[in-house]
């Protein structure tokens, strides 16, 4: 019996053992990641998709901060953006490795067989005595086929990316974690705002395009406006702790008073498959933008490779800038109450309702507070909601009517800087603008503004489609987006009189709002499923299109009515040489003693007979009568198409360059500013 118990005690312990064994396996499994951790591995949520695509949404997130920078002060923006190509050796300098030459050649991916070299050198003659036998028969010479690069997979190109702008700058004490945790920044809130996450330019240090894994690190420089010193910060960010590392943090001289940013970011990129992208990008930004002035240059130890580019500002009037909002009712979920409630200095349920949500006035939360049930009171402590309660609540605000937001808080960029930057960029030879009033969609207001221009300089036969969302351009997945499914297939242009597949068309489309319907998780596209957007896209462009045929049949009767004067022209010779071979006869044929001829006909001839009408002053007595019945017929079609009643186009004139002083007169309905 003592044994068979002993026994079974021994299993007993033995089996406790082997369950705490197993919960501390289980408890080993559950593993935490910081942000930055989670976006390192996750790059493609934030744009960082491959060396290309990580190059360019780095140039995107600096511009679009430094933008938002001198907006925010009201400065007209001067953006410099610098691109330096790293070569490998000094790479290995900044980072301080040591190169090696290579002793097992047959190890490296660029390894070329005997073989492989022989039947290379083979191709390559053969290719050479191709073209001295065509230029032996005058042929025209053939660009001969690139050759393959050397570069094995494991080489990599590196760049210095460099923004200089002139916005209000930062705190000295706040850039170590504006720039080295992720998720913090300052435009959260619910405003129209250009940023997608809020992981800004931040997102290049933990990338693993980015040099933070080699320990190198990136430099910022920046002054607030009044400050006599400079805060310069070194530093690169602890993926796994998401915290910032710095390495150097001081005040510097600031003799200048500069005010701005300097940011530096070394990352690795691929600049020759995404150029295209990168330029393109600062061209439509310079379209949205006209107000502000951009200069990108992109340095080289190839001489070839290097380009400089500005884009001119062509006005200095600026949107207003966007204004923080409250929260729709109706766009409201059970977590946001929740936080709202949590963050409110308010202490009744009414005074929450009234001052943390738009259109809700006192008496409409009294009213509300009463539909809630018997459990809730106008005074009750909104601090003591129950999770029920807070249900109840987001169940009325979901069925209850209010009234719609107001575009109040938007800032689009308007007609006026939309159509001088598609003049400015493209040089068309018509545009039409046009802009919606505010809509609203799921609680959240929105604005479309709409372009439509023909012809112009580099511009394609078709469609050329330009997308902006809350001022930035969209340049990827544009097959998916609304403004492209919209201009292909429910715009009918042959009936505005455009050809779609001939003309030179730019179909230019700026969305603003504070929640902008992004789909997918690059955030490149907006698609068509939301009614209200897709609805107010075909409208703004159809508006756009009627200005355009009102344009363009003008032009078609104004080429008519010069081709059938045109007509009329060329036969006034051949009709003065007839009429007057005519009337010579009658002339040489008249006697005056025998009336056969009015008094009227009788001077004529006479006229004749004296040479005094000759052929050429009959021509050009032709030629005035064109000329009147010309003039009267286009004065009779504008006076029968009411062109008095139609609206008439504003002229845009562009600014000074430079400083210069003036005074400005003002009118309720202009400014005329004299410059002195």
């Amino acid at each position: 019996m003592d044994s068979s118990r002993g026994s079974s005690d021994e299993f007993k312990r033995s089996n406790k053992g082997r369950s705490k064994t197993n919960c501390m396996a289980k408890e080993s499994l559950l593993k935490q990641k910081s942000p930055a951790e989670f976006f390192a591995e996750n790059k493609n949520i934030a744009g960082f998709d491959n060396p290309g695509k990580s190059l360019y949404t780095t140039v995107r997130e600096l511009v679009e901060n430094a933008l938002d920078s001198a907006e925010s002060i009201s400065r007209l923006p001067d953006i410099e953006i610098i691109i330096e190509e790293i070569t490998k050796n000094k790479f290995n300098t900044m980072i301080g490795l040591v190169d090696r030459q290579r002793v097992d050649e047959e190890l490296y991916d660029d390894f070329e067989t005997t073989k492989a070299r022989e039947k290379r050198l083979a191709k390559e003659a053969r290719m050479q005595e191709i073209q001295a036998k065509n230029v032996a028969v005058g042929k025209k010479l053939k660009e001969p086929p690139a050759i393959k690069s050397g570069k094995g997979r494991g080489e990599a190109s590196f760049f210095k990316v460099t923004c200089k702008d002139n916005g209000r700058g930062m705190p000295h004490d706040e850039i170590p974690n504006m720039f080295g945790r992720v998720l913090s920044g300052t435009k959260y809130g619910l405003k129209q705002t250009r940023g997608k996450f809020g992981l800004g330019a931040k997102m290049g240090f933990p990338s693993r395009f980015c040099l933070d894994e080699h320990r190198a690190s990136h430099e910022i420089l920046s002054a607030t406006r009044g400050q006599n010193y400079a805060s310069f910060c070194r530093l690169d960010i602890d993926i796994h702790q998401n915290i910032p590392h710095v390495h150097l943090h001081e005040k510097r001289e600031n003799k200048d008073k500069w005010h701005g940013a300097e940011i530096q970011i070394i990352i690795e990129g691929n600049w020759t498959t995404y150029r295209s992208k990168i330029l393109h990008y600062m061209r439509q930004m310079a379209v949205i933008t006209p107000y502000a002035q951009f200069f990108f240059k992109f340095i080289s130890d190839i001489s070839e490779k290097n380009l400089t580019i500005r884009f001119a500002r062509r006005t200095d009037v600026m949107p207003p800038a966007p204004l923080e909002t409250k929260h729709h009712p109706s766009a409201v979920d059970i977590l946001l109450i929740k936080r709202l409630i949590a963050e409110t200095s308010k202490q009744t349920l009414q005074q929450f309702l009234q001052h943390e949500f738009v259109n809700i006035s006192k008496s409409y939360a009294e009213r509300l507070v009463g539909e809630m049930g018997p459990d809730f009171s106008p005074k009750m402590a909104v601090k003591n909601l129950t999770s029920h309660q807070i249900v109840r609540i987001h169940q009325l605000f979901r069925q209850a009517k209010f009234d719609d937001p107001s575009g109040d808080c938007l800032s689009p960029a308007g007609e006026y800087n939309l159509r001088l930057g598609i003049i400015k960029e493209l040089q068309p030879d018509m545009v039409a603008t046009c802009s919606s009033s505010p809509q609203v969609f799921e609680g959240h207001p929105f604005i479309v503004e709409a372009g439509i221009s023909l012809g112009g300089k580099d511009v394609k036969q078709g469609l050329n489609i330009f997308r902006f969302a809350n001022r930035i351009p969209l340049l990827f997945e544009q097959g998916a987006d609304v403004v492209t499914r919209t201009a292909m297939k429910k715009i009918n242009w042959s009936s505005y009189k455009i050809n779609q597949m001939q003309d030179k068309i730019g179909v230019f489309v700026s969305i603003v709002s504070t929640k902008v319907p992004f789909k997918g998780t690059g955030k490149e596209y907006i698609g068509d499923d939301i009614t209200e957007i897709s609805s107010a896209v075909k409208s703004a462009i159809k508006q756009c299109c009627l200005q355009l045929r009102s344009k363009i049949v003008k032009k078609l009767q104004a080429r008519e009515r010069q081709e059938r004067k045109r007509n009329l022209t060329r036969y006034i010779p051949d009709a003065s040489r007839a009429i007057m071979d005519v009337l010579e006869e009658m002339a040489q044929n008249y006697e005056p003693k025998r009336q056969r001829y009015d008094k009227e006909d009788d001077e004529l001839l006479n006229k004749i007979a004296s040479k005094e009408i000759t052929e050429t002053t009959l021509g050009e007595s032709l030629s005035q009568y064109v000329e009147q019945v010309d003039y009267e017929m286009a004065l009779e079609y504008a006076t029968q198409s009411g062109a008095s009643e139609e609206l008439r186009e504003p002229i845009y004139l562009s600014s000074l360059e430079g400083s210069y002083s003036y005074v400005d007169l003002r009118s309720p309905v202009f400014v005329f500013r004299l410059i002195t």
